[in-house]
């Protein structure tokens, strides 16, 4: 939220003036027209007219319309594939070039080294995209650390607070659900993850949303990874 969406508005108009020419982000460009075309009912929707190849200035006019499509859609913390597929190609320029960084704490790297030497296997599943996923873990401030895991869940799957996506994850990576520890910050989603006989502990860090009192005498709590104490995989 401080960083890579404060990108994307900072640096979107700079990313398609660079990059309009390629095929990539033509496609990219293409799927935010459509989905503007199926938002224009909706209040204050941008739309982004087609060119009709006529120089510099009607090409400064369409890029300022996806710019403002771009903003308008992030405004509404909308999720739509045509913004995220736009998203994750100007972070993936952006993490390649060193201009982003994802910021892994210190204990998270040895503890999942120790869970993994341990027998155990380790995914992410996130509200981001698998891509976007890579990315952070890919060009993070350990290094490259995709090594350490053993496969990637985004939204596909299902929502986050929704308890069948964690069956559908228990399926896919065929586990029982009372197998599996999900860490998350966030109740509604450690909710739904124990309604499917999942086991849950929240974990509380530097930024994120505070718990009420309910939820911290309800939930294991924990700061840092080396505060939980695994079983070893049989």
């Amino acid at each position: 939220q401080e960083t890579l969406f404060p990108y994307i508005k900072d640096n979107v108009k700079e990313y398609l003036r660079a990059h309009w020419e390629e095929e990539e982000c033509q496609r990219d460009v293409g799927l935010l027209r459509k989905q503007a075309q199926e938002d224009s009912y909706l209040d204050g929707a941008v739309p982004i007219p087609l060119e009709s190849g006529s120089g510099e200035e009607e090409l400064e006019r369409v890029i300022q319309a996806v710019v403002d499509n771009v903003h308008w859609q992030m405004s509404l913390d909308r999720k739509t594939t045509a913004l995220k597929q736009l998203q994750g190609h100007m972070w993936r320029a952006a993490y390649s070039t060193g201009l982003v960084k994802g910021e892994i704490f210190e204990d998270v790297v040895p503890a999942i080294r120790k869970w993994r030497e341990a027998g155990m296997k380790v995914y992410i599943y996130s509200s981001g995209s698998i891509e976007a996923q890579k990315l952070l873990f890919g060009y993070s401030t350990e290094g490259d650390i995709l090594e350490l895991f053993d496969g990637h869940f985004d939204t596909k799957i299902g929502p986050k607070v929704d308890s069948e996506s964690y069956r559908r994850i228990a399926a896919s990576i065929g586990c029982a659900t009372n197998n599996i520890l999900f860490l998350t910050d966030v109740p509604r989603e450690a909710n739904a993850a124990e309604e499917a006989d999942t086991h849950v502990a929240v974990v509380i860090r530097p930024g994120n949303a505070g718990l009420t009192d309910d939820e911290k005498s309800y939930y294991s709590l924990i700061s840092s990874f080396t505060e939980l104490f695994l079983p070893s995989s049989t």
